[in-house]
């Protein structure tokens, strides 16, 4: 039943067992619970779901800070999303700086509209994406923009095989 493997792993990473878990417990859990490296290491997706998910319920006990039981599957599911949204990010992200800038978002044009479809104008949709008009789209922008297109990675690797 997907509720005790759920709790199960929840009293994995709650390990004080105080009912609630702070971002640091969830990486330390990701890592040593969960145990997929490809996972704990990417932090961005991890520190997104995480602030993502402790926000969506009226503050229990521990207020905002903390994710309690009721928000962990949440959690998980956005973690998972956003590991994928992430992973497209990251190949978009041609120098490495968790950063897009708009040369970096027009070369990946084909696999973006792989993704989301067809876009008719790059410039517009960059400046759409980059809501604080930084210059760079930032991966907090990215996953908002994700979400809104239901960007979806999966379709290029039923394409490939």
């Amino acid at each position: 039943d997907e509720y005790e493997q759920r709790k199960a792993l929840w009293d994995g990473i709650d390990v004080n067992g105080n009912g609630f878990l702070s971002l640091a417990e969830i990486s330390k859990g990701i890592r040593d619970v969960i145990g997929v490296d490809e996972l704990f290491d990417c932090t961005p997706a991890i520190n997104r779901a995480f602030h993502y998910s402790k926000n969506r319920t009226e503050g229990g006990e521990q207020g905002f800070d903390y994710i309690e039981f009721r928000e962990f599957r949440l959690f998980l599911q956005t973690l998972r999303m956003f590991f994928e949204f992430y992973q497209a990010f990251d190949s978009i992200d041609e120098g490495d700086d968790r950063k897009i800038n708009k040369e970096e978002f027009a070369n990946s044009k084909d696999a973006i509209e792989r993704w989301v479809g067809v876009i008719e104008d790059m410039d517009a949709e960059f400046d759409s994406i980059d809501v604080n008009e930084g210059g760079e789209i930032l991966f907090s922008e990215f996953v908002e923009w994700a979400m809104a297109k239901d960007l979806n990675i999966e379709v290029e690797e039923y394409e490939e095989e």
